[in-house]
């Protein structure tokens, strides 16, 4: 089956969703992963926002291991394009803000605050070791990534996502100290004029996408 040509809504399917339509578009439909931003700077009070509203997402146990590197400094941003793939240098360095989004394997030390009710987690999660832990930490970062990006759009931001760069030497050269594990460069701000983004492509049906037992 081939993918169908995109289309931006679907009235029927509408219907069915607790949101309006404006709100759908805002979130998924019209949103757009941006590859070029203008200078409007990205207030701190709109990060902020965007994270009170996603960290409720579940999460494995409630861990909650997304870490936060925020980079608006040019320096420091310097240092972080010196590790990522040549075709995503330029981009991060001309972006008003960049959030390197990372995983804390040291994710237990707050069990005690999160999830009270696991009597031992802490103590369990320590003595199994950072590699034990590591998967944890990955998969539920990695979902309050996916929440982050769509808060970060319910709060007027857009978003380009970023996977190639060498996340050995992020982390060593920004969380040498607390351990976190670099995941995805997040590049945020307000989409430039012209060449922001990429032709609009297609995604694939829920029939091709499903199997149903």
């Amino acid at each position: 089956m081939s993918a169908e040509t995109f289309t931006p809504t679907d009235a029927a399917f509408d219907e069915l969703l607790e949101i309006d339509a404006a709100t759908a578009d805002l979130l998924f439909r019209e949103a757009r992963s941006v590859n070029a931003f203008d200078d409007t700077e990205v207030p701190d009070e709109k990060i902020q926002a965007a994270y009170d509203l996603v960290r409720w997402g579940p999460t494995a146990m409630n861990t909650v291991p997304l870490r936060l590197l925020v980079l608006r400094d040019p320096a420091a941003r310097a240092r972080l394009v010196e590790h990522m793939a040549e075709g995503n240098k330029a981009k991060t360095l001309a972006a008003p803000l960049t959030i390197v989004a990372a995983a804390d394997t040291r994710f237990h030390e707050h069990m005690d605050v999160l999830a009270p009710y696991m009597e031992g987690a802490r103590e369990r999660f320590e003595a199994a070791g950072e590699e034990a832990r590591s998967g944890t930490a990955r998969t539920s970062s990695l979902l309050q990534v996916g929440y982050l990006i769509v808060g970060l759009r319910a709060a007027g931001l857009h978003v380009g996502p970023l996977g190639g760069f060498d996340a050995a030497a992020v982390d060593a050269e920004f969380f040498s100290e607390n351990g976190w594990r670099s995941l995805v460069v997040l590049n945020v701000g307000t989409p430039a004029e012209e060449g922001a983004t990429r032709p609009r492509q297609t995604r694939l049906r829920y029939d091709q996408v499903t199997q149903t037992l």
